[in-house]
Protein backbone atom coordinates (compact mmCIF):
# COMPACT_ATOMS: atom_id res chain seq x y z
CA UNK A 1 0.00 0.00 0.00
CA UNK A 2 1.31 3.68 -0.83
CA UNK A 3 1.91 5.65 1.98
CA UNK A 4 0.62 9.73 0.36
CA UNK A 5 3.04 12.09 1.47
CA UNK A 6 3.23 16.15 0.91
CA UNK A 7 5.28 17.05 -1.69
CA UNK A 8 8.57 17.48 0.75
CA UNK A 9 7.91 13.70 1.05
CA UNK A 10 7.05 14.25 4.64
CA UNK A 11 3.28 12.51 6.10
CA UNK A 12 1.79 15.63 7.90
CA UNK A 13 1.31 15.03 11.55
CA UNK A 14 -2.48 14.15 12.26
CA UNK A 15 -4.23 15.94 15.37
CA UNK A 16 -7.74 14.63 16.64
CA UNK A 17 -9.83 15.87 13.70
CA UNK A 18 -8.09 13.57 11.11
CA UNK A 19 -8.88 10.30 13.70
CA UNK A 20 -12.67 11.75 13.71
CA UNK A 21 -12.34 11.84 10.38
CA UNK A 22 -11.62 8.55 10.04
CA UNK A 23 -14.76 7.29 11.73
CA UNK A 24 -16.85 8.93 8.54
CA UNK A 25 -18.97 11.22 10.88
CA UNK A 26 -21.89 11.66 8.70
CA UNK A 27 -22.29 8.03 8.51
CA UNK A 28 -22.07 7.18 11.95
CA UNK A 29 -24.46 9.58 12.91
CA UNK A 30 -27.11 7.32 10.93
CA UNK A 31 -26.18 4.42 12.25
CA UNK A 32 -26.10 5.91 15.64
CA UNK A 33 -29.51 7.16 15.33
CA UNK A 34 -30.73 3.29 14.13
CA UNK A 35 -29.32 2.02 16.70
CA UNK A 36 -31.02 4.30 19.40
CA UNK A 37 -33.93 3.54 17.66
CA UNK A 38 -33.68 -0.72 17.65
CA UNK A 39 -33.14 0.16 21.30
CA UNK A 40 -35.72 2.60 22.00
CA UNK A 41 -38.41 0.51 20.05
CA UNK A 42 -37.64 -2.68 21.74
CA UNK A 43 -40.10 -4.26 24.37
CA UNK A 44 -38.76 -4.39 27.75
CA UNK A 45 -36.13 -1.56 29.16
CA UNK A 46 -32.34 -0.96 29.81
CA UNK A 47 -30.82 0.73 32.36
CA UNK A 48 -30.05 4.57 31.03
CA UNK A 49 -26.47 4.30 31.26
CA UNK A 50 -26.44 0.21 29.67
CA UNK A 51 -28.32 2.19 27.00
CA UNK A 52 -25.69 5.04 26.08
CA UNK A 53 -23.32 2.21 26.54
CA UNK A 54 -24.43 -0.20 24.11
CA UNK A 55 -25.08 2.98 21.36
CA UNK A 56 -21.59 4.22 22.07
CA UNK A 57 -19.99 0.56 21.37
CA UNK A 58 -22.10 0.64 18.32
CA UNK A 59 -20.91 4.06 17.59
CA UNK A 60 -16.68 2.90 18.14
CA UNK A 61 -17.74 -0.17 16.06
CA UNK A 62 -18.77 2.01 12.89
CA UNK A 63 -16.00 4.34 13.51
CA UNK A 64 -13.64 1.59 13.84
CA UNK A 65 -15.03 -0.03 10.93
CA UNK A 66 -14.85 3.24 8.31
CA UNK A 67 -11.07 3.69 9.52
CA UNK A 68 -10.32 0.34 8.37
CA UNK A 69 -12.09 0.74 5.35
CA UNK A 70 -9.93 3.96 4.83
CA UNK A 71 -7.02 2.70 5.43
CA UNK A 72 -7.11 -0.52 3.30
CA UNK A 73 -8.71 2.28 0.01
CA UNK A 74 -6.65 4.89 0.43
CA UNK A 75 -4.93 4.21 -2.72
CA UNK A 76 -8.23 4.71 -4.29
CA UNK A 77 -9.57 7.67 -2.27
CA UNK A 78 -6.56 9.26 -3.65
CA UNK A 79 -7.81 9.56 -7.57
CA UNK A 80 -11.62 9.84 -6.47
CA UNK A 81 -12.48 13.67 -6.35
CA UNK A 82 -15.27 12.70 -3.56
CA UNK A 83 -12.55 11.19 -1.06
CA UNK A 84 -9.16 12.96 -2.29
CA UNK A 85 -9.35 15.12 1.07
CA UNK A 86 -9.80 12.47 3.99
CA UNK A 87 -6.60 12.10 6.09
CA UNK A 88 -4.77 9.19 4.20
CA UNK A 89 -4.65 10.26 0.58
CA UNK A 90 -4.41 14.10 1.79
CA UNK A 91 -0.70 12.90 3.48
CA UNK A 92 -2.00 13.65 6.45
CA UNK A 93 -1.65 10.32 8.90
CA UNK A 94 0.22 7.38 8.65
CA UNK A 95 -1.48 4.68 7.52
CA UNK A 96 -0.26 2.65 10.21
CA UNK A 97 -1.50 5.09 12.72
CA UNK A 98 -4.79 4.32 10.41
CA UNK A 99 -4.98 0.85 10.99
CA UNK A 100 -4.35 0.78 14.56
CA UNK A 101 -6.56 3.19 15.52
CA UNK A 102 -9.41 1.28 13.23
CA UNK A 103 -8.58 -2.19 15.28
CA UNK A 104 -8.20 -0.55 18.60
CA UNK A 105 -11.52 0.91 18.59
CA UNK A 106 -12.87 -2.10 17.12
CA UNK A 107 -11.82 -4.03 19.37
CA UNK A 108 -13.21 -2.19 22.98
CA UNK A 109 -16.09 -1.74 21.10
CA UNK A 110 -16.49 -5.72 20.63
CA UNK A 111 -15.20 -6.30 24.37
CA UNK A 112 -17.35 -3.29 26.30
CA UNK A 113 -20.73 -5.04 24.69
CA UNK A 114 -20.27 -8.35 25.34
CA UNK A 115 -18.73 -7.18 29.13
CA UNK A 116 -21.49 -4.59 29.55
CA UNK A 117 -24.57 -5.60 27.79
CA UNK A 118 -24.27 -9.26 26.40
CA UNK A 119 -22.16 -11.42 23.96
CA UNK A 120 -25.02 -12.00 21.58
CA UNK A 121 -25.09 -8.23 21.20
CA UNK A 122 -21.61 -8.05 21.27
CA UNK A 123 -21.15 -11.09 18.39
CA UNK A 124 -23.63 -8.78 16.21
CA UNK A 125 -21.56 -5.87 16.41
CA UNK A 126 -18.30 -8.07 15.67
CA UNK A 127 -20.24 -9.59 12.95
CA UNK A 128 -20.98 -5.93 11.60
CA UNK A 129 -17.75 -4.86 12.02
CA UNK A 130 -16.05 -7.81 9.91
CA UNK A 131 -18.63 -7.52 7.52
CA UNK A 132 -18.46 -3.79 6.66
CA UNK A 133 -14.16 -3.60 6.79
CA UNK A 134 -13.38 -7.00 5.44
CA UNK A 135 -16.56 -9.10 3.27
CA UNK A 136 -17.44 -5.32 1.87
CA UNK A 137 -14.49 -3.08 1.65
CA UNK A 138 -11.37 -5.74 0.97
CA UNK A 139 -13.95 -8.54 -1.10
CA UNK A 140 -16.83 -7.68 -2.24
CA UNK A 141 -16.50 -3.73 -3.57
CA UNK A 142 -13.74 -4.00 -6.16
CA UNK A 143 -14.80 -7.38 -7.47
CA UNK A 144 -19.04 -7.43 -8.07
CA UNK A 145 -20.96 -4.58 -9.36
CA UNK A 146 -23.35 -6.45 -6.53
CA UNK A 147 -20.93 -4.80 -3.75
CA UNK A 148 -23.53 -2.53 -2.43
CA UNK A 149 -26.54 -4.93 -2.60
CA UNK A 150 -24.59 -7.47 -0.54
CA UNK A 151 -22.41 -5.36 1.48
CA UNK A 152 -25.74 -3.18 2.29
CA UNK A 153 -25.93 -5.90 5.94
CA UNK A 154 -22.82 -4.23 7.12
CA UNK A 155 -25.24 -0.84 7.57
CA UNK A 156 -28.01 -2.95 8.70
CA UNK A 157 -26.99 -4.53 11.65
CA UNK A 158 -27.11 -1.59 14.36
CA UNK A 159 -30.79 -1.45 14.95
CA UNK A 160 -30.68 -5.15 15.49
CA UNK A 161 -27.58 -4.27 18.12
CA UNK A 162 -29.97 -1.94 19.09
CA UNK A 163 -32.86 -4.21 20.19
CA UNK A 164 -31.00 -7.04 20.79
CA UNK A 165 -29.59 -5.02 24.12
CA UNK A 166 -32.43 -4.47 25.55
CA UNK A 167 -34.50 -8.03 24.56
CA UNK A 168 -30.97 -10.50 24.50
CA UNK A 169 -32.79 -12.17 21.69
CA UNK A 170 -33.20 -12.03 18.07
CA UNK A 171 -37.03 -12.29 16.74
CA UNK A 172 -38.83 -11.19 13.52
CA UNK A 173 -38.62 -7.68 14.62
CA UNK A 174 -35.14 -7.14 14.78
CA UNK A 175 -34.66 -9.16 11.65
CA UNK A 176 -37.52 -6.89 9.65
CA UNK A 177 -35.00 -3.94 11.05
CA UNK A 178 -32.10 -5.25 9.61
CA UNK A 179 -34.15 -6.26 6.01
CA UNK A 180 -35.07 -2.49 5.66
CA UNK A 181 -31.93 -1.07 6.11
CA UNK A 182 -30.68 -4.03 3.59
CA UNK A 183 -32.70 -3.48 0.90
CA UNK A 184 -32.88 0.92 1.18
CA UNK A 185 -28.89 0.41 0.85
CA UNK A 186 -29.00 -0.28 -2.87
CA UNK A 187 -31.46 2.85 -4.31
CA UNK A 188 -30.27 5.00 -1.81
CA UNK A 189 -26.22 4.06 -2.94
CA UNK A 190 -26.68 3.70 -6.65
CA UNK A 191 -28.71 6.97 -6.78
CA UNK A 192 -25.40 8.66 -5.43
CA UNK A 193 -23.17 6.32 -7.83
CA UNK A 194 -25.34 7.70 -11.32
CA UNK A 195 -24.33 11.38 -10.63
CA UNK A 196 -20.34 10.76 -9.14
CA UNK A 197 -20.29 7.87 -11.75
CA UNK A 198 -17.18 8.97 -13.18
CA UNK A 199 -15.56 9.21 -9.96
CA UNK A 200 -15.91 5.42 -8.86
CA UNK A 201 -14.54 4.78 -13.06
CA UNK A 202 -11.50 6.42 -12.71
CA UNK A 203 -10.65 4.20 -9.21
CA UNK A 204 -11.32 1.11 -11.06
CA UNK A 205 -13.99 0.32 -8.81
CA UNK A 206 -17.06 -2.06 -10.48
CA UNK A 207 -20.11 -0.15 -9.16
CA UNK A 208 -23.56 -0.96 -10.85
CA UNK A 209 -22.94 2.06 -13.48
CA UNK A 210 -19.56 1.27 -14.32
CA UNK A 211 -20.05 -2.10 -14.59
CA UNK A 212 -23.58 -2.25 -15.56
CA UNK A 213 -24.54 0.59 -17.34
CA UNK A 214 -26.59 3.39 -16.60
CA UNK A 215 -29.72 2.15 -17.78
CA UNK A 216 -29.33 -1.31 -15.73
CA UNK A 217 -29.32 1.17 -12.23
CA UNK A 218 -32.11 2.89 -13.39
CA UNK A 219 -33.98 -0.33 -13.67
CA UNK A 220 -32.58 -2.18 -10.06
CA UNK A 221 -33.39 1.33 -7.98
CA UNK A 222 -36.75 1.19 -9.45
CA UNK A 223 -36.90 -2.47 -8.56
CA UNK A 224 -35.50 -2.06 -5.36
CA UNK A 225 -37.74 0.35 -4.45
CA UNK A 226 -40.93 -1.02 -5.06
CA UNK A 227 -39.60 -4.25 -2.94
CA UNK A 228 -39.31 -1.59 -0.13
CA UNK A 229 -42.60 -0.54 0.24
CA UNK A 230 -43.93 -3.92 1.84
CA UNK A 231 -40.43 -4.33 3.58
CA UNK A 232 -40.70 -1.35 5.23
CA UNK A 233 -44.59 -1.95 6.14
CA UNK A 234 -43.79 -5.38 7.50
CA UNK A 235 -43.27 -4.15 11.38
CA UNK A 236 -46.96 -3.40 11.28
CA UNK A 237 -48.13 -6.37 9.02
CA UNK A 238 -46.63 -8.64 11.89
CA UNK A 239 -47.90 -6.69 14.53
CA UNK A 240 -44.91 -5.66 16.34
CA UNK A 241 -45.64 -1.96 15.70
CA UNK A 242 -49.28 -0.07 15.59
CA UNK A 243 -51.11 1.77 12.97
CA UNK A 244 -49.03 5.21 13.25
CA UNK A 245 -45.95 3.54 11.92
CA UNK A 246 -47.58 1.24 9.02
CA UNK A 247 -49.41 4.64 7.82
CA UNK A 248 -45.88 6.45 8.26
CA UNK A 249 -43.64 3.78 6.39
CA UNK A 250 -46.15 3.65 3.95
CA UNK A 251 -46.72 7.19 3.24
CA UNK A 252 -42.56 7.54 3.43
CA UNK A 253 -41.97 4.63 1.21
CA UNK A 254 -44.55 5.64 -1.48
CA UNK A 255 -42.70 8.92 -1.88
CA UNK A 256 -39.73 7.00 -2.50
CA UNK A 257 -40.97 5.22 -4.92
CA UNK A 258 -42.38 8.06 -6.85
CA UNK A 259 -39.27 9.76 -6.90
CA UNK A 260 -37.53 6.53 -8.01
CA UNK A 261 -39.67 6.24 -11.04
CA UNK A 262 -38.31 9.31 -13.17
CA UNK A 263 -34.96 8.35 -12.17
CA UNK A 264 -35.83 4.55 -13.34
CA UNK A 265 -37.17 5.89 -16.76
CA UNK A 266 -34.57 8.74 -17.38
CA UNK A 267 -31.88 8.40 -20.45
CA UNK A 268 -28.34 9.38 -20.80
CA UNK A 269 -27.43 12.49 -18.70
CA UNK A 270 -24.73 15.09 -17.78
CA UNK A 271 -23.73 13.96 -13.92
CA UNK A 272 -24.08 18.07 -13.53
CA UNK A 273 -27.74 17.18 -14.54
CA UNK A 274 -29.05 14.42 -12.73
CA UNK A 275 -31.73 16.77 -9.92
CA UNK A 276 -34.22 13.71 -10.24
CA UNK A 277 -30.97 11.33 -9.09
CA UNK A 278 -29.76 14.25 -6.38
CA UNK A 279 -33.53 14.48 -5.48
CA UNK A 280 -33.63 10.57 -4.41
CA UNK A 281 -30.68 10.43 -2.63
CA UNK A 282 -31.76 13.38 -0.43
CA UNK A 283 -34.77 12.24 0.17
CA UNK A 284 -33.44 8.67 1.33
CA UNK A 285 -31.40 10.18 3.46
CA UNK A 286 -34.37 11.97 5.67
CA UNK A 287 -36.41 8.65 4.67
CA UNK A 288 -34.21 6.11 6.84
CA UNK A 289 -34.08 8.98 9.90
CA UNK A 290 -37.98 9.43 9.84
CA UNK A 291 -39.06 5.50 8.99
CA UNK A 292 -36.98 4.98 12.50
CA UNK A 293 -38.53 7.78 14.23
CA UNK A 294 -42.03 6.94 13.49
CA UNK A 295 -41.10 3.63 14.87
CA UNK A 296 -40.19 5.49 18.10
CA UNK A 297 -42.84 7.49 17.97
CA UNK A 298 -45.20 4.45 17.89
CA UNK A 299 -43.72 2.78 20.51
CA UNK A 300 -44.40 5.76 22.64
CA UNK A 301 -47.75 6.17 21.65
CA UNK A 302 -48.50 3.07 22.22
CA UNK A 303 -46.75 3.41 26.04
CA UNK A 304 -48.85 6.33 26.64
CA UNK A 305 -51.67 5.14 24.95
CA UNK A 306 -52.40 8.18 22.51
CA UNK A 307 -56.02 8.44 21.10
CA UNK A 308 -55.65 9.00 17.51
CA UNK A 309 -58.70 9.60 15.70
CA UNK A 310 -59.95 6.83 12.98
CA UNK A 311 -56.86 5.07 13.96
CA UNK A 312 -56.77 1.72 16.34
CA UNK A 313 -53.27 1.43 17.54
Amino acid sequence: MTVTTTSSGHILPADWRDFYALTKPRVMTLVIFTGICGLAAAPGSIHPILGFTAILCIALGAGGSAALNQWWEADIDAVMKRTSRRPLPAGRMNPVDARDFGIAISAASVGIMGLAIGWLAAAILAVAIFYYAVIYTIWLKPRTPQNIVIGGGAGAFPPMIGWVAVTGDVTIMPILLFAIIFFWTPPHFWALALFVQSDYSKAGIPMMPVAKGAAATRRQVLIYSIMLVPIAAAPWFVGGTGALYGVIALALSLIFLALSVPVAFRTATPEDMMKPEKRLFAFSIVYLFALFGALVLDRVADYQNWPIPGVTL
